[in-house]
């Protein structure tokens, strides 16, 4: 297969809302390359090379703006004001019960229908190999309390890591904030192709027990035993289609919990290999979880015309508890006036030789 060309800028040139749409190209020194849409804060396209320094494209994603707005919400999308599901929209704080939309059955996903994957940032390429984006959410969107402002700035470095940094303060009130990159990877540099014979190891020795609706329990379990159990190198496929109860979502879709470090330390996650191109993709975080997703009902026509079905790819999404506020013992997602929600994600890419 020839190598990928860069996506056009000219057929993300849009007027959304008011606000204009772009699309970011940025390049280190080695060929690595990303492109970045300023709607959502997506990653859209991600060059980098095999064993043979061979570039392939690793995520899903698509080739306009038009094609963004009638797919998958979430791909490529910098998700905020939260992350992950609030059970029946609802949370207390302070005493106060605030009622969120419901965007996902009777729960609350991703930051409800004006979260930030529906949204268009500010943003501003600040050199050849980075790009800030900011965004404002207001006071009572989707019914959250207080004024979130969030900033993110994607960075591309000499040694084939795409950084995702990004700061959340509350302006005014108590609010809750949970932040993380729903990037769809596929190492073999095709859409059209599923993930299961990467091989998956994930720095987690619990995960967070749910209910039928993907909503935490409470509990917190031990991976030994169970499908989610990643401590070693593992392909993906071989035990997604277990019986046993956890997999009855038809797939991944796992919050667990990584190993703990010093708070807030960037630490290594989990490691994606794909034996057939050689590449390796670390993940690196300052998060306390990592939600494991394996594009269970992905559809829809991406790059290059590529069909992407069911898990044609697979997301590896650093980030706080889902539903926290609503479990006080899982790590606090509250932000009071002034206060920040930092963090940064690490995708560093790498090759590994051929087995003899």
């Amino acid at each position: 297969m020839p190598e990928p060309a860069l996506l056009d800028p000219a057929r993300f040139g849009r007027t959304i809302d008011g606000q204009p749409v772009a699309l970011y190209t940025l390049r280190n020194t080695r060929g690595m390359a990303a492109a970045i849409t300023n709607h959502g804060a997506r990653i859209e396209q991600l060059l980098v090379p095999d064993r043979d320094g061979k570039l392939g494209d690793v995520v899903l994603g698509h080739d306009s703006i038009e094609q963004v707005l009638a797919g998958q919400a979430s791909m490529g999308a910098f998700i905020g004001r939260f992350a992950g599901r609030i059970a029946l929209g609802r949370f207390a704080l302070d005493g106060q019960v605030h009622q969120l939309t419901r965007n996902d059955g009777p729960h609350h996903l991703h930051g409800g229908i004006k979260g930030s994957r529906f949204r268009v940032f500010e943003a501003r390429q600040t050199s050849a190999s980075s790009v800030e984006m900011t965004l404002v959410f207001a006071d009572g969107e989707d019914g959250y309390p207080g004024t979130l402002s969030l900033r993110v700035r994607y960075h591309v470095t000499d040694d084939n890591a795409l950084v995702i940094d990004y700061a959340g303060v509350a302006a005014d009130q108590p609010t809750i904030a949970n932040f993380t990159s729903h990037a769809f990877f596929n190492l073999s540099g095709r859409g059209d192709c599923t993930t299961l014979d990467h091989v998956l190891q994930i720095d987690a020795d619990q995960y967070l027990d749910v209910d039928a609706t993907a909503i935490p329990t409470g509990r917190i379990e031990d991976v030994a035993g169970t499908p989610l159990d990643f401590r070693r190198p593992t392909p993906i496929g071989a035990r997604i289609d277990d019986t046993h109860e956890l997999m009855k979502v038809g797939g991944y879709d796992h919050t667990l919990v990584l190993r703990a470090g010093d708070p807030g330390a960037l630490q290594h996650a989990a490691t994606l290999h794909h034996p057939g191109s050689g590449r390796v993709m670390d993940v690196w975080s300052t998060e306390p979880a990592l939600q494991l997703y394996s594009g269970n009902h992905l559809q829809g026509i991406g790059k290059g015309g590529a069909a992407y079905g069911p898990r044609t790819g697979v997301c590896l999404e650093p980030q706080g508890y889902p539903d926290a506020p609503n479990h006080p013992h899982f790590p606090s997602t509250v932000l009071r006036p002034g206060q920040w929600r930092c963090g940064r994600i690490v995708y560093r890419f790498s090759s590994e030789p051929a087995p003899p």
